[in-house]
């Protein structure tokens, strides 16, 4: 089945291409209209109930990270996980959440959802590149309930470049053959009424672990002020990543003889997708301001994966591709997106104190083909016998509200109120079988800032989080079996203190997740992919402080304590773990600390990246097994060194080394078997503006 959701992309592509075609000003004074999560003044930050981390122009040119992954490393509350070690395979968790396939939190780019669908099956198989990002939102608390569905671990919105005038030329170049070329260019019409850019970017490599890729991303944005009130922006992306990774990771043996061994060499992830958002913002007057946003995006997924015979210490043997049995699958999903999301911001006075009020809705639609093949050929990454062939749908329309009320110049009160109404269908094209279900989430929050002083500011907030259970996990894609997935519902609190005083910044947050019921993952060593976990609770701290030194010198840390990541009551069909046991990967301890140096046209900068041990089971099994797919997770450190020099206005040379003591840990045993952290490795690069 083909969707019908897809724009005609070739007059949205010249339009945009025609936009560029401006002449040139010496600086931009329009912006493309987006939504964003936070905002880009420190204003806007303490009108927040809620933690908030943002990750400037300035931070990520500091940190040379090799993906947006990488970047979050270094924001209090966030955990990742490496799969394939460039993070185009995303895994981002939050407070203690799993981080696989970052299914836990809401992910944006400019205010658009990142995941392939919201309803259907929201694990994350694409990221947007780090190079065309200016900056990274992370909002988390209260505040979150603007966007959903599944906030309950928080919100990440990536912030394309946006100001670009003139051009620039970017190339990397480091281990395993990695080498990147990057073009970025755009400018201003005289009159500052038309504007555009267009980012290129091309990278290809060997891989940490033999699993070659090869990289394809465009950006091309345009807009215009058609009068003083209206402003419209359009933006289309298109992505291609093959990679040459797998479900299958390293057993015992292979893992301490050979860490970079490629173990499934057959298996093939062939990533692609396209992307169109049309941005409108009107300034109504008398402090109101409507923002309309169009989004459309397909993508389609296929990986391809060899069948596994038998697993020992030593390797992993397949079915023999020798033509006489099915030997490979080809797990293929299409996904379309289409919605509109419109907000009304309005500042009035009502009850004699100043209000921020803020009313939206969403109608939002989507669809997945899900298709299984099986080949009778090693090499296969098209065609075979049609093993599974699934169609699923989901209709939503979400209504939010909130009030911002300054009861006076030191307390503001933020309630919010956020209603998911939705609508799932899946259709088996095979067996004719079908079902449906409907919901609809009323989902509440309130959230208070206080300022203690000028520079200093208390915050709090409580609020229900709420996650759908996703169609294409909740009912197995070869079996047709539904695992019987409730929604994710929780109780979330957290209270905290924020300050910045010259030389001198922090936040630190207390907070807890009670959850009624949570989805988790197990491996396939424990014989089921996904399961309600029953009662669960989350309790900890995160903190992060900036402080300059002086003479150039200056240290940023974070940590992320976490003492109860626990099972809080019996599962559903006593599936998982005895109560108490911890969570799996939902490590007590992440920290990141860096000492920079800068002076003159030189930056440089040492980091420290820490995590502690965590579980892969829910029966937080110790011991490995023999295939390496059960067994604790070692605690690890991976220290960074990284510089760059402006040897001009127009060129910057950069470098990185990374894992500079040659760190061997494991970051991952799911889903099959051990995924080896990233060995010492290194970057340089050239920047040469025009």
């Amino acid at each position: 089945m083909k969707s019908h959701l897809k724009p005609s992309l070739l007059p949205l592509s010249m339009a945009i291409i025609s936009a560029i075609s401006v002449q040139q000003a010496t600086a931009s004074t329009n912006l493309m209209p987006r939504i964003d999560v936070v905002g880009s003044s420190s204003e806007d930050v303490s009108k927040l109930p809620g933690s908030v981390a943002v990750l400037h122009k300035e931070d990520l040119e500091q940190m040379q990270p090799l993906s947006v992954q990488d970047a979050l490393k270094t924001v209090s509350g966030v955990t990742v996980r490496e799969e394939e070690g460039y993070g185009f395979i995303p895994n981002i968790g939050m407070r203690g959440l799993n981080p696989n396939r970052s299914q836990k939190l809401l992910v944006l780019e400019d205010g658009v959802p990142v995941a392939p669908s919201l309803f259907l099956a929201n694990e994350s198989y694409y990221s947007p590149r780090i190079e065309r990002m200016e900056s990274i939102e992370v909002l988390k608390g209260a505040a979150g309930l603007r966007y959903g569905p599944t906030t309950i671990g928080g919100v990440i919105n990536y912030k394309t470049k946006q100001d670009i005038n003139g051009a620039e030329v970017t190339a990397k170049a480091g281990s395993h053959g990695y080498r990147l070329m990057g073009l970025d260019a755009g400018g201003t019409a005289k009159g500052g009424d038309r504007f555009g850019s267009i980012s290129l970017l091309t990278s290809q490599g060997d891989g940490f672990r033999n699993n070659g890729f090869e990289m394809k991303d465009v950006v091309i944005k345009g807009g215009m002020k058609l009068n003083p009130a209206h402003t419209v922006g359009i933006k289309f992306t298109h992505y291609e990543n093959d990679i040459n990774t797998s479900y299958v990771g390293l057993r015992p043996n292979e893992y301490r003889h050979n860490p970079t061994k490629n173990a499934a060499p057959d298996d093939y992830f062939l990533t692609k997708r396209d992307s169109v958002d049309v941005n409108h913002q009107w300034n109504i007057g008398k402090g109101m301001q409507l923002n309309t946003l169009v989004y459309w995006s397909q993508i389609s997924r296929d990986y391809w994966r060899r069948t596994p015979q038998t697993r020992t210490a030593d390797a992993t043997t397949f079915v023999a591709c020798d033509g006489t049995a099915e030997c490979k699958n080809g797990n293929n999903r299409t996904f379309n997106m289409l919605g509109i999301d419109s907000r009304l911001g309005i500042a009035h006075n009502t009850f004699g104190i100043k209000n921020e009020a803020e009313l939206g809705i969403r109608v939002h639609t989507e669809t997945l083909d899900n298709i299984q093949l099986r080949s009778r050929h090693a090499n296969a990454t098209s065609g075979g016998r049609i093993n599974t062939n699934q169609q699923s749908s989901a209709d939503s329309v979400a209504l939010y509200a909130q009030n911002r009320f300054a009861i006076n110049d030191k307390l503001a009160i933020t309630p919010g109120l956020r209603v998911e109404s939705y609508h799932q269908k899946l259709d088996n094209e095979i067996n004719r079988a079908s079902g449906s279900a409907s919901n609809v989430e009323v989902v509440p929050g309130i959230g208070a800032t206080y300022n203690l002083t000028p520079k200093a500011q208390l915050f709090a907030g409580l609020y229900k989080g709420f996650s759908p259970a996703m169609v294409a996990t909740a009912i197995n894609a070869t079996t047709g079996v539904d695992q019987q997935l409730d929604a994710e519902r929780s109780t979330n609190a957290e209270i905290g203190l924020r300050a910045k005083d010259g030389k001198f910044n922090y936040e630190v947050t207390a907070f807890q997740m009670d959850f009624e019921n949570q989805i988790v993952n197990e491996n396939l060593g424990g014989g089921i992919t996904r399961a309600n976990g029953g009662k669960t609770l989350n309790q900890g701290v995160e903190a992060g402080v900036g402080y300059l030194i002086g003479g150039g010198f200056r240290v940023d840390a974070n940590a992320t304590w976490l003492p109860t990541a626990k099972y809080n009551g019996s599962s559903k069909g006593g599936q998982l773990g005895p109560n108490g046991n911890r969570l799996q990967y939902a490590p007590e301890l992440v920290t990141n600390v860096a000492l920079s140096y800068a002076q003159g046209k030189l930056r440089t900068s040492l980091g420290a990246y820490h995590v502690s041990e965590q579980f892969n089971d829910a029966a937080n099994t110790r011991s490995e097994s023999t295939d390496g797919r059960n067994g604790v997770i070692d605690a690890y450190t991976v220290y960074n060194l990284n510089a760059q020099y402006a040897v001009n206005k127009q060129t910057s040379l950069f470098g990185v080394v990374r894992n500079l003591t040659n760190e061997k840990y494991i970051t991952s045993r799911l889903p099959d078997g051990i995924f080896p952290g990233v060995e010492r490795n290194f970057e340089v690069g050239v920047r040469y503006k025009f």
